[in-house]
């Protein structure tokens, strides 16, 4: 899916019912990061939710109305699944209508900091199926976009993830989460470490998901993996991953569930079926039971 609008199947408006969608998102995610560039230097408000480490800020509260409100002027039959919304009480439920799935400001931490590793993500799903995914890195103005059975771009570039199989020759990159507890910083550290001693080449945390996972997509890495992450970090990025040749699976080696919390994402199944071998489960839940 190009940036430009340009599908790269030759079809007809009228036989690509989610054209307006795809196109809806781009926009909207660049009129997000404009909101979080611009805010980016100023004073925050900032709040905790379900930890210290779990961040919010009036941006995120902004960006995300704003996101919401216009999609659902354009299409007002569908449903929203939004961090903050989730946050606040709303259910986190994927259902069979067409879906979107938003993280307003991926990397609050960051964005708080003013760390430069900050985006925006719009995922779709319909049926329970991937549709597309967005993902706008703001302060690098990188756009990543992924359509099923049409590519994956960052701005007009094709990404094509790395085919790397050997852990040895590997560069792997996680995240932490928000629970900070003596257990899951105990299982954190030693995931991190078996993967060492088997020799990985290094790994490595942004502090944003959705773009460590472009990263992945881009082949700048090898693998990903993950406990304590949410659908709406993982619905674009797994479109845009797939779409770049990659393979997202759960931590247990199976298929995807994208409410479970938990994900290893990859350019090869070898590697993603070895780092499944190699690391602990920490136990985090399910977005749909909250």
């Amino acid at each position: 899916m190009k940036p430009s609008g340009e599908q790269g199947t030759g079809a007809a408006p009228g036989d690509d019912p989610w054209k307006e969608c795809v196109e809806a998102a781009v926009q909207l995610a660049l009129r997000a990061g404009q909101v979080i560039r611009k805010a980016f230097t100023e004073e925050k408000q900032v709040s905790t939710k379900t930890s210290a480490a779990d961040l919010v800020t009036e941006t995120d509260h902004f960006v995300e109305n704003l996101i919401v409100s216009s999609l659902k002027e354009k299409f007002p039959s569908h449903r929203f699944i939004a961090e903050e919304a989730t946050a606040a009480g709303s259910k986190c439920i994927l259902s069979a209508s067409p879906t979107w799935i938003i993280d307003p400001v991926d990397g609050t931490c960051n964005f708080v900091h003013r760390f430069p590793t900050v985006a925006v993500s719009i995922g779709f799903a319909v049926n329970h199926e991937l549709e597309f995914g967005v993902i706008y890195h703001c302060t690098e103005e990188r756009l990543y976009t992924g359509r099923r059975g049409q590519g994956a771009y960052c701005n007009d570039k094709r990404l094509q993830v790395s085919k790397v199989t050997d852990i040895s020759k590997a560069l792997i990159l996680t995240e932490i989460g928000a629970k900070r507890d003596p257990e899951t910083l105990k299982l954190f550290l030693s995931n991190m470490e078996r993967l060492l001693r088997a020799q990985a080449h290094g790994i490595r945390v942004i502090g944003s998901a959705t773009l460590a996972l472009c990263h992945l997509a881009s082949g700048a890495a090898d693998a990903y993996y993950q406990f304590g992450l949410h659908c709406w970090d993982l619905a674009a990025a797994t479109v845009i991953i797939r779409e770049a040749g990659g393979v997202v699976i759960d931590t247990s080696g199976g298929p995807l569930d994208l409410m479970s919390c938990r994900v290893i994402a990859a350019g090869t199944q070898e590697m993603a079926a070895f780092i499944a071998q190699q690391i602990q489960t920490i136990h985090y839940g399910r977005d749909d039971e909250s």
